[in-house]
């Protein structure tokens, strides 16, 4: 982090005593005894208020190392991050964005300097610079776990270099989820940071027996009907879901008819905009609802590219949305991944989006995963082998 962030700018703060500090008290607790599934793992939080969504993974055993970048003051929400040497870059090429807000967070995974960082999604700040920075990128469910936008379009996420990693995060926030219902006395659970050990968090053991993955239904759309995003951007993202089904991470089926979404930007922007008319945005919502009820009736997930464009440089995204194909599914609450698709022709990451039914974060896990063994291992710094959604390996500071 001392040689590489002077140049990347992930950083906010960095909290090296802190951290030792931390560490010690971890040790501490492993050495009393104590079963924590991730000791000792360093963690980026997004932003220097982060630390409080990060409780589960602190109790845990992370080890929180600091504070991730944001936009600045003044600076555009699509465009750039501000750490604490100047804008945040995208470690693929330095002249272009890392996306955001989740900037930092995706810039400091990609490059290596942490293995996991945490996000939050209104409207594609996790899966965006995910996408752009070849990294994993979960938005949780909106309201698994619980946030405290008032609007609720926000939903908690992470980034990380790999599904696994990914699938750890889920296991002790959706065990810490459990646990606070557990003590509200409407369920039954044993909470507390789940003990991951390679198994799924329902019990079952991901890897398995061979030839027992149950490739799920999905069905892709270039542009949910109403966006138009650049062909070479599309032609990546499509690709690696057409490698997907032909390893057999997932089944690809033809839609009895194209899905076809309002355009969200309306619904989204009012719900944001203090004083404005809600009546359209819950129109837009609404419809958007039943035409996803019934897609997730036929089909068991959706793919999308996550970015309609490649990573716009530092001057910003001029007239277009980066959201475009993402904040439909905040408006909606639905669980969203971004997973790395393999390069564009300007050298910058691509991802692919899949997005599964409310609840279903676990099988977006699944197929992530899958996706990664039958990759030959591929994502960031590991090219993989022939067929590998990877093409590339990110440059280190």
């Amino acid at each position: 982090m001392e040689r590489a962030d002077p140049v990347l700018c992930a950083f906010i703060e960095v909290w090296g005593e802190e951290a030792l500090r931390r560490a010690r008290e971890v040790d501490a607790r492993v050495g009393a005894g104590e079963r924590l599934p991730l000791a000792g793992v360093p963690i980026g939080v997004k932003g220097r208020h982060g630390l409080r969504a990060a409780d589960p993974l602190l109790a845990a055993g992370c080890v929180a190392v600091g504070a991730t970048s944001v936009p600045g003051p003044g600076t555009a929400w699509q465009t750039w991050g501000l750490g604490r040497y100047g804008r945040t870059v995208n470690p693929w090429r330095h002249d272009r964005t890392p996306g955001g807000s989740s900037a930092g967070s995706a810039a400091a995974v990609a490059a290596g300097l942490v293995p996991l960082a945490t996000g939050s999604d209104g409207a594609g700040s996790v899966r965006i610079p995910a996408a752009w920075c070849g990294v994993v990128g979960l938005k949780a469910g909106n309201g698994r776990p619980p946030s405290t936008d008032r609007t609720g379009l926000m939903a908690p996420g992470v980034l990380a270099r790999s599904a696994e990693d990914v699938a750890a995060y889920w296991a002790v926030v959706s065990g810490a989820e459990r646990e606070a219902v557990t003590v509200a006395g409407t369920a039954t659970a044993t909470g507390g940071g789940a003990d991951t050990d390679g198994m799924d968090t329902d019990g079952t053991d991901p890897d398995g027996p061979p030839g027992e993955y149950d490739a799920p239904t999905a069905e892709w759309s270039p542009d949910l009907g109403f966006d138009s995003p650049d062909p070479d951007v599309v032609a990546v993202a499509h690709a690696a879901a057409v490698r997907l089904a032909e390893a057999g991470a997932l089944r690809l089926v033809r839609p009895r008819a194209p899905l076809r979404l309002d355009d969200p930007a309306p619904a989204w922007l009012a719900l944001r905009t203090p004083g404005a008319d809600p009546a359209p945005a819950h129109r837009i919502r609404a419809a958007n609802d039943r035409r996803l009820s019934a897609f997730f009736s036929g089909a068991r997930l959706l793919l999308t590219p996550t970015a309609p464009t490649s990573p716009h440089g530092h001057e910003g995204p001029g007239e277009r949305y980066s959201t475009a194909l993402t904040w439909a599914f905040n408006l909606s609450g639905h669980p969203a991944i971004s997973i790395p698709a393999g390069f564009g022709p300007d050298g910058c990451p691509v991802g692919l989006q899949v997005v599964a039914a409310h609840g279903r974060e676990e099988l977006l896990l699944d197929v992530a995963r899958a996706a990664e063994v039958h990759d030959g291992g591929g994502g960031p710094g590991d090219p993989g082998g022939p067929g590998s959604l990877w093409t590339g390996t990110c440059v280190r500071i």
